[in-house]
């Protein structure tokens, strides 16, 4: 077997430094997968949907008392939206508002939305999809939770995640933040509202 010459080995060890100092090198231009926190990248906070949480999602709620509220909300069922209704006039639609737990909740995605709990109604009546929900919400406070609901039970079934997960990241805003993102063009503050005239057949 030949040896290689000392000439050999010199002609190596030139290519070698030859392509380290090569500004075109490959391994000194591609993309670092940390490319988004070395420039500093900040996520707006610019949509915050209203909504239970998705059946195949685990999702976190805030254990902050000042990251939830009750409101009174009208509920459009075949939209699927929530209008939260201005204290002034709820006493002119009666019938029409709900009682509602805004809670702040985010998914495994980082997605922040609102997650709507109803409250019992006046005369403390209490079906078992509401107290089912509020109690999954509240276990979600301190765990990673996913929520089904079981038609054949007449509740929301409970999974807790098997494998421990990061505690989630919260955007640094405030609930008022998050309600006027929220209902920023749902919010019933007159009696001529569209949706009320929608409701009492006007429109």
């Amino acid at each position: 077997m030949t040896k290689p010459t000392l000439q050999a080995i010199d002609q190596v060890n030139v290519g070698n430094v030859e392509a380290s100092d090569d500004p075109f090198n490959l391994d000194n231009l591609r993309l670092s997968q940390s490319f988004a926190e070395t420039v500093g990248v900040k996520k707006l906070l610019r949509t915050v949907p209203v909504h239970k949480p998705n059946a195949q999602d685990f999702v976190r709620v805030h254990p902050s008392p000042e990251f939830r509220e009750n409101f009174p909300v009208i509920e459009l069922k075949d939209d699927r939206e929530e209008y939260i209704v201005a204290g002034n006039i709820v006493p002119e639609l009666v019938g029409e508002c709900c009682a509602k737990t805004l809670f702040t909740a985010v998914n495994r995605q980082g997605v922040v939305f609102l997650w709507p709990v109803r409250l019992p109604d006046p005369e403390g009546k209490q079906m078992e999809w509401w107290r089912s929900m509020r109690e999954a919400a509240e276990l979600a406070m301190k765990q990673w939770v996913r929520v089904k609901a079981n038609m054949s039970l007449g509740a929301y079934e409970m999974f807790l995640a098997e494998s421990t997960m990061s505690e989630p990241e919260w955007p640094n805003v405030t609930f008022q933040d998050l309600i006027k993102l929220a209902f920023r063009d749902r919010l019933i503050t007159v009696l001529d509202h569209p949706v009320i005239k929608r409701l009492r057949g006007l429109v």
